[in-house]
């Protein structure tokens, strides 16, 4: 199987670099002084990568700090530990880095069938006192977007601070109303290693010394940005998320009708990520058996799927563990057709026929 075969649909773990954000890279090469250093060499780095951090920001509509980190799971990290409130909560679908960073004394929020948070547990955690409640925007196994609009007016209203993880909505979604955001590069056609916090006031966050304003140490990558703003600029998955829409709704009918199980199929979603039970057919054996045949999926995040272990995220929507065991991710970049839904689904249906077979 050669690589012009393949057939690429795991988008939601890493997306291929847009070539206007390779051309970036390299063009930023050109500026490898250390930004911090005083003499010429290392002004004009520092200028390249301002300019990098005011295009991200026009491109995200931001207009409040911009914290450049290397993704999003470090972004995570420094609001969980820097965060001047003194409680901490998190969503149960949460990608595992939130988990990680938020310690084992934080409140879980339980989330519906649907994957939605549940409001009244919300409301109950904010009772106690200010606290960080982190929440999705989009989650990243099952494309459930979260109602961020209502979570924000209670948040706020509780004198406490939202976390909104946009690895995978920025770059496609308008960025919602939080107090911090993360973004990371390569889930939008960026480089990988650079990602960035939003803080939209940078009070409520405590600094750390060092680069980025005191709030971030380390020599700072200034090709990177470059990248990441190139990738933002293009527009390439925001211009394409209705034909996007168009295309998980073909999947959804074509695997539906053979018999597929859609997860979360009624909640409001991303139109680039999809997840799908196959009855009866092990998420690794999906897994291994696409590979096999040059398409390329997940089994819920890429950052847990080696463990193949039952996905967290689907039992906590409560998911019976004959199906959740059995459910795999197809996520859609901007270059994704018809031809590449057809070859999915044709190739779906032979796996469940072949299980049927050794079944008979």
């Amino acid at each position: 199987m050669t690589a012009q075969n393949r057939l690429y649909l795991d988008h939601a773990a890493t997306t291929p670099v847009l070539p206007e954000a390779r051309a970036a890279v390299v063009q930023a090469l050109d500026h490898w002084a250390n930004p911090s250093s005083p003499h010429a060499d290392g002004r004009a780095s520092r200028a390249a990568l301002e300019q990098a951090r005011r295009d991200i920001a026009d491109a995200l509509s931001w207009r409040h700090d911009i914290i450049l980190t290397s993704g999003a799971t470090e972004a995570i990290a420094i609001v969980a530990e820097r965060a001047k409130v003194a409680g901490r909560a998190y969503g149960a679908t949460e990608h595992d880095a939130v988990g990680a960073a938020m310690g084992s004394e934080a409140t879980i929020l339980r989330v519906d069938e649907a994957g939605v948070t549940d409001l009244t547990k919300l409301e109950e955690t904010l009772s106690r006192g200010p606290a960080l409640v982190a929440v999705q925007q989009v989650n990243n196994e099952t494309g459930v977007i979260q109602p961020l609009e209502e979570i924000a007016k209670r948040v706020r209203s509780a004198d406490s601070l939202l976390l909104a993880d946009c690895a995978q909505g920025a770059g496609k979604l308008p960025l919602p109303d939080a107090d911090f955001i993360t973004v990371s590069a390569h889930k939008l056609g960026g480089p990988p290693g650079i990602g960035a916090l939003l803080v939209k006031d940078i009070a409520t966050l405590a600094g750390s010394g060092g680069q980025e304003k005191g709030y971030r140490r380390g020599t700072e990558n200034a090709p990177a940005p470059a990248g990441f703003a190139a990738a933002l600029q293009s527009r390439a998955f925001v211009d394409a998320m209705p034909r996007l829409e168009r295309l998980r709704s073909r999947l959804e009918h074509l695997l539906l009708a053979e018999g597929a199980l859609g997860v979360a199929s009624s909640a409001d979603r991303s139109p680039a990520i999809g997840a799908y039970a196959m009855h009866g057919v092990g998420s690794a054996s999906q897994l291994v058996q696409f590979d096999l045949a040059g398409i390329a999926i997940s089994a819920g995040s890429a950052c847990s799927s080696g463990s193949m272990k039952t996905s967290r995220v689907v039992e906590a929507m409560g998911v019976p563990i004959d199906v959740a065991s059995c459910v795999i991710r197809v996520s859609f970049g901007p270059d994704t057709n018809e031809d590449d839904i057809d070859r999915f689904v044709a190739e779906w249906c032979r796996i469940r026929e072949r299980a049927k077979s050794r079944a008979a």
